[in-house]
């Protein structure tokens, strides 16, 4: 049986069109035969019709896991877990959210998983999802309040004049062609984006470094588009980067990898206050090239 809150934006739509978003593996034969056989229940009630929903109410699906999500594998680690959140190592090459999805292949074995931020299909590294809409309320505060630090390290072509900077600039993101845009001015539609890096190593002779990156702003391909700005293309970036170069260091995904999430509430995180000033750290596997 699975459980599912019915979220604003769904208030006053048809059940049908709620569970084929929420299972997109779903079949229409599959849910009206569960309909027909009053396997679906809207707060406790049993309904055998294409009902409207409301925000707030709760539907309860029983079809079996194998009609309502597609049978796939991903490999990867598990960093911690208790019965509030989960943080995984990202391996490069899945997306987060989305059909055949990390989150996807995570909601076969939990009633509930949610992202509570984002990486790039490319970018490796660890993504803290929450096991609960509570764990999630708070985590998703947290993000924006900035009590949640992440820490990236890039392998970039080039040698920064600065051993470390703190970048400002501003970004305009062009949904339709998948892209960012950095302007050192503002302009009309572009946000400000903040990007702290320090010089961990760099190789005088392939003109390498690599970097510790720190956000302030979270914007998307910040990091990506904003080092490729200033002449700091991270290695490996097929949409950013130097293709020539790309193909001198055979790196066909960014070497991008978020290594780092510390937990420093500065206020009540409720039934999360025990993570508070716990830090969880990764290899990254490209950090001795620097």
């Amino acid at each position: 049986m699975r459980s599912l809150i019915v979220e604003e934006k769904y208030h006053g739509k048809k059940l049908n069109s709620f569970l084929f978003e929420k299972f997109p593996s779903l079949k229409s034969s599959t849910l009206y035969k569960a309909l027909r056989k009053k396997d679906i229940r809207v707060n406790d009630k049993r309904v055998s019709e294409n009902v409207t929903i409301s925000s707030g109410d709760e539907i309860k699906v029983y079809i079996s896991d194998e009609f309502l999500f597609p049978i796939f594998s991903i490999s990867f680690e598990k960093i911690y877990e208790d019965e509030q959140i989960l943080i995984i190592n990202k391996p490069a090459g899945i997306l987060v959210n989305g059909d055949n999805s990390l989150t996807t292949y995570l909601s076969q074995q939990y009633p509930f998983i949610a992202p509570c931020h984002r990486l790039d299909r490319n970018t490796m590294g660890l993504v803290v999802f929450a096991k609960t809409k509570q764990a999630e309320e708070i985590l998703l505060s947290k993000f924006k309040n900035h009590e949640i630090k992440k820490k990236y390290m890039a392998y970039v072509y080039g040698i920064p004049s600065k051993k470390q900077a703190r970048l400002e600039a501003y970004l305009f993101k062009d949904s339709k062609k998948s892209k960012v845009y950095i302007s050192d001015e503002f302009k009309k539609g572009y946000q400000k984006i903040i990007t702290s890096y320090q010089v961990l190593a760099s190789d005088e002779k392939l003109n390498t470094s690599l970097l510790d990156v720190t956000l302030e702003t979270g914007r998307t391909h910040q990091i990506r588009a904003h080092l490729a700005h200033i002449g700091l293309p991270i290695i490996g970036d097929g949409k950013y980067g130097i293709g020539e170069i790309n193909k001198r260091f055979q790196k066909k995904t960014q070497m991008l990898c978020s290594y780092s999430i510390q937990f420093c509430f500065s206020n009540d995180a409720e039934i999360l206050n025990d993570l508070n000033e716990k830090k969880f750290q990764i290899s990254c596997p490209f950090e001795k090239e620097g």
